[in-house]
């Protein structure tokens, strides 16, 4: 799953990276090294501009709230816990298909937190001692220090209740597609912990290689048949973990000291 990541990517930086055509000041953030969902995160889409002699799609960075609200919701409410779509069923689930279909983006990440529940933890639960588990959270991120652009898709939701000129009439929300966790070897594993991703957690997010970008964004591309093979896992040994202060469990700690690697994890959560 993807439920906690880092983004202190400059959005210039972004700009290069992903060939952005357009971006307003008021539309980007600034660095999050704790990004929880219901916050605001940066996303690339192509999409035409609004009141555009032209139809052509225009690749922007664009601000949404992480946690998908789909169209035809009636409230809010539930955004929160649509996070993540599995991409193994992105394409038939009611909540997700016409945004599958018609609106996907990339969300670019440092990389995400993923959280392992220590051996002696896990002995003490096996024993029935009633003890809450003390989980090691592990920073992921591609190996050679590129961006991790991840699979994501975005709505559009109406809130029906405030005027059509109310700055928040409309909603735009997101979420990252999953995929089954690798269990090749990392490209560089701790000494001390994991040697895949699989031994972390199950699931994933999923990282969109460069070479797929364009083909993701095309808001043309709408069969799903073409677009599910977009899913496919990139290839293996391209990332790196490493253990970090339990000090992110807590969405009120936002910090780059959050992203410092530490020698070993911390004492009581051995993996």
């Amino acid at each position: 799953m993807c439920g906690r990541y880092a983004a202190s990517r400059r959005p210039e930086d972004l700009a290069g990276t992903f060939g952005i055509e357009k971006w307003e000041p008021e539309e980007t953030l600034g660095p999050d090294y704790n990004v929880a969902p219901t916050k605001e995160v940066l996303a690339v889409l192509d999409r035409p501009l609004k009141d555009a002699d032209s139809p052509r799609p225009v690749r922007q960075l664009r601000k949404l709230r992480w946690g998908l609200v789909p169209s035809w919701s009636k409230t809010p409410e539930g955004g929160a816990r649509m996070i993540n779509a599995r991409a193994e069923t992105v394409h038939e689930k009611p909540s997700y298909r016409r945004a599958f279909a018609a609106r996907r983006c990339i969300l670019p990440a440092d990389g995400y937190y993923e959280w392992v529940t220590g051996e002696q933890e896990r002995d003490l639960e096996v024993e029935g001692r009633r003890k809450r588990p003390r989980k090691q959270p592990y920073f992921v991120l591609p190996a050679d220090g590129s961006v991790f652009a991840m699979a994501g898709l975005y709505e559009f939701w109406r809130d029906r209740t405030l005027p059509d000129d109310h700055p928040q009439a409309w909603w735009v929300t997101c979420s990252v597609i999953t995929t089954e966790a690798e269990r090749t070897p990392l490209a560089v594993a701790p000494a001390d912990g994991p040697r895949s991703l699989a031994d972390i957690h199950p699931r994933m997010p999923l990282m969109l290689t460069p070479d797929r970008w364009d083909a993701w964004l095309d808001p043309s591309r709408t069969d799903p048949d073409e677009l599910r093979a977009l899913l496919a896992p990139p290839p293996p040994s391209l990332m790196r973990a490493y253990p970090v202060a339990t000090a992110v469990s807590n969405v009120r700690n936002n910090g780059p000291e959050l992203l410092k690697e530490l020698e070993a994890p911390e004492e009581g959560t051995l993996f």
